[in-house]
């Protein structure tokens, strides 16, 4: 299974770093698949901690893939490492073994605490289109533009319906995002 999480993690400077990250999860097992080059591959190779933050905020996930990475954080309970504060719960993990591979190397981690903070009230079909969507950014260099077009005006008769100002806001910097890498122009 794969949840869409928040993952911070930071370097031996204690500079967080936020990344949007399809985590597996099998069991009790973590798996974080960060690109190589990345700063959570290398925070966490380096600290071999990381937080996974439950958020339904997905203002973070559209933030994060455009530019806005500014979002509050607060420090882990059992790990050196930092929460997202606006997280339902989170997951203080720690790196048990690496899979090595060229382009996107598995790292196999273990809870280590875990905590809920807030309740859950699901998703509206508004936030799925902005995750849906800010997958999709992430994708731009991989995915063919006219795939992602289709995409996403299907995902915007959801959003139309059900969306938030949060999520009409995080929309907006995505469609934003697409458009500059039409014209060429950087996010």
């Amino acid at each position: 299974m794969i949840q869409e999480t928040i993952v911070t993690t930071q370097n031996s400077s204690c500079v967080a770093h936020i990344a949007p990250m399809g985590i597996h999860v099998n069991g009790d097992e973590f798996i974080i698949l960060p690109f190589y080059p990345s700063a959570t591959l290398n925070n966490l190779l380096e600290s071999k901690t990381a937080v996974i933050n439950y958020c339904d905020d997905v203002r973070v996930f559209a933030g994060c893939l455009t530019g806005r990475r500014d979002w509050p954080l607060k420090p882990a309970e059992k790990i050196n490492g930092q929460i997202l504060a606006c997280a339902l719960a989170h997951t203080e993990v720690e790196l048990v073994r690496l899979e090595e591979d060229a382009v996107r190397p598995k790292l196999f981690c273990k809870a280590l605490h875990t905590v809920n903070h807030a309740p859950f009230r699901g998703f509206n079909r508004g936030q799925h289109a902005v995750l849906e969507a800010a997958i999709l950014v992430s994708r731009l260099n991989r995915l063919p533009l006219e795939k992602i077009e289709s995409e996403i005006e299907y995902l915007r008769i959801g959003l139309d319906k059900t969306a938030g100002d949060r999520e009409r806001e995080a929309w907006d910097w995505l469609m934003t995002a697409i458009e500059n890498f039409k014209t060429g122009a950087r996010a």
